[in-house]
């Protein structure tokens, strides 16, 4: 056993006890009392309220001892333990160790008898009998303290006794991982915010870009027009047009090609029409030729009014272009791209053989000569429209390097010092091309071949997909049947003898077209039908004519015409 707990074991019993206090575990510790100075029990009202192991008179939180019996004896166990500062006379647990007195000339407050101030004496506790020993101490030093602020709640019944939250540590880092874990959660959702609206904005500048796209191209569903691309809701013969008509003369090997230049100002299109030399005009006279012989014969401002007529347009100006000056304005501009169709030998080639010119292929890179030669290429029985297509592909790729600054479009204008017919000015073609080839660099730019039958006519399909779409009239071709067509070509070698005959087959209700003049001479004059309901018709020409019928025959006539007249030596203008 614990000399301890057997501390004055000897003298138990020898004198009462009193309690003096608690050692820090909590247990009592008792003082032998002289029997002469025992303090009377005193009767206390709270102890019985308060409960067992409360004092309420006491600073410190410290379980008092249990009750006994009267008649109860301390055990061994029950000897003093250690020593305290002396403790209250007034002792509210007496009536739960009435056998314990205080010591002989002791004053509980530390004062003795006289009023004087005493040393503190040494003190013995012991504890009671039911309480076991103490208990072997493992804590660490660190646990021994407690931490400031901590209260010992054991004792005290009106604290309210906390269960200890654990290590703060561990709660905080817990704390912490909460908070990432959503802070990620939440940033995710973030992220997938901004995809999202990005990917919105994005789709919707497509389509906004694509409607846009398809607006000016004139392909948006419910705002183009049924004549053709217009791209606006505006009627087609209420839009705004600028027209030139562009003559390409060959100063080389002869011939013209014909286009239309068009600026469609308020669809914001430009259109390249080729006009084939085949197409029938009315003359002033009421006669009918083609544009061809128009060109060389009437000059730019009577095929002009003829081309307004037949196509029920309104022409600004007419450009002649030679070939010379095509070829400047090709090297001004520094060389054009075409997708070409065709080799193109060269012509200033001595002998065959040579390397072509122009070559096949696409985007291939023309110069001024190689442009001029591509332009009016001809290959051995092809049509007149392969060439024009070719003019076409050379003028669309002139006005996509033509400058857009109307200013300086004028400057390269000014530069080919070309001499342009009437009203058309250098500053007006200036601002013109500039305008066109705005229109070119930005995809807005097309060229298409007007179609016309074998005499020269328009169908009513070409009027209303060019000529009342693009060029917003009404087309007025020559009406077939109303008069025959006669072609006359002198070949008598006098020039004069056009004239007479183009008098006597207008008088006859013959419409008169210009043939030309032959290269040569000769002797009998010819009358020719192509289609064998035109015999009849080529009979009744020879007899105004005053040919004899042997002339009439079969074979190929001229473009437009009915009937074909070659006028030989056996032409008497006075016979007519």
């Amino acid at each position: 056993m614990n000399d301890r707990y057997d501390a004055g074991d000897a003298a138990y019993g020898a004198g009462p006890y009193e309690l003096v206090g608690y050692d820090e575990y909590g247990r009592p510790m008792y003082r032998q009392i002289p029997a002469q100075q025992a303090p009377q029990a005193a009767y206390d009202p709270y102890a019985q309220q308060q409960g067992y192991g409360h004092d309420p008179y006491t600073t410190g939180r410290q379980p008092q001892a249990p009750a006994h019996d009267a008649g109860h004896q301390p055990s061994a166990y029950e000897q003093p333990y250690g020593s305290q500062a002396p403790y209250t006379p007034h002792d509210p647990y007496a009536p739960y160790a009435p056998g314990l007195q205080a010591a002989p000339g002791h004053d509980p407050y530390g004062q003795a008898a006289n009023g004087g101030q005493q040393p503190r004496a040494a003190e013995q506790t012991a504890y009671i009998p039911q309480q076991a020993g103490p208990a072997e101490d493992t804590r660490s030093p660190r646990e021994e303290e407690p931490a400031s602020g901590e209260r010992d709640h054991q004792g005290d019944p009106f604290a309210f006794a906390e269960d200890p939250d654990g290590d703060p540590e561990d709660v905080i880092d817990w704390l912490k991982f909460t908070e990432n874990r959503t802070e990620r959660r939440e940033e995710a959702r973030r992220r997938a915010r901004g995809r999202i609206i990005t990917l919105l904005v994005v789709l919707a500048l497509v389509l906004t870009g694509g409607a846009g796209y398809l607006w000016y191209a004139g392909d948006l569903p419910g705002l183009s027009s049924s004549g053709g691309r217009t791209g606006s809701a505006t009627p087609v013969a209420a839009q705004k047009r600028d027209v030139i008509v562009v003559h390409l003369h060959n100063t080389g090997k002869g011939g013209t090609s014909t286009a239309l230049l068009v600026d469609n100002t308020t669809t914001k299109q430009g259109t390249t029409v080729l006009l084939p030399n085949a197409l029938a005009l009315s003359g002033d006279d009421g006669s009918t030729t083609t544009l061809a012989k128009s060109v060389d014969g009437d000059g730019a401002s009577g095929t002009r009014d003829q081309l307004d007529t037949v196509l029920g347009t309104s022409i600004q100006g007419s450009w002649r272009l030679d070939t010379p000056y095509l070829q400047n304005l090709v090297e001004l501009v520094g060389n054009i791209e075409v997708d070409t169709d065709t080799d193109v030998p060269d012509p200033d080639a001595g002998k065959k053989g040579t390397a072509p010119l122009v070559h096949r292929g696409h985007g291939q890179t023309l110069s001024g000569k190689a442009a001029v030669a591509y332009a009016t290429y001809r290959a051995a029985g092809e049509s007149q429209n392969a060439q024009l297509q070719r003019f076409g592909q050379v003028m669309q790729g002139v006005l996509r390097k033509m400058p857009s600054d109307p200013s300086a479009a004028t400057t390269t204008v000014q530069t080919l010092a070309q001499i342009l017919d009437p009203p058309l000015t250098d500053k007006d073609l200036g601002a013109f091309l500039a305008r066109l080839a705005d229109l070119a660099k930005n995809g807005a730019y097309s060229t298409t071949l007007l179609p016309v039958r074998t005499d020269g006519t328009l169908s009513a399909r070409t009027s209303d997909s060019v000529v009342k779409g693009i060029l917003g009239g009404t087309a007025k071709s020559p009406a077939s049947g109303s008069a025959v067509r006669v072609s006359v070509q002198n070949a008598t070698g006098v020039k004069d003898d056009t004239d007479k005959a183009r008098v006597v087959l207008l008088n006859g209700g013959f419409t008169f077209l210009e043939g030309g003049s032959a290269s040569g001479t000769q002797a009998t004059s010819k009358v020719v039908y192509a289609d064998a309901a035109h015999k009849a018709d080529a009979t009744e020409v020879a007899k105004t004519l005053g040919l004899p019928a042997g002339s009439v025959t079969r074979g190929t006539v001229s473009s437009g015409a009915d009937v074909s007249v070659i006028l030989g030596g056996d032409y008497r203008p006075s016979a007519s």
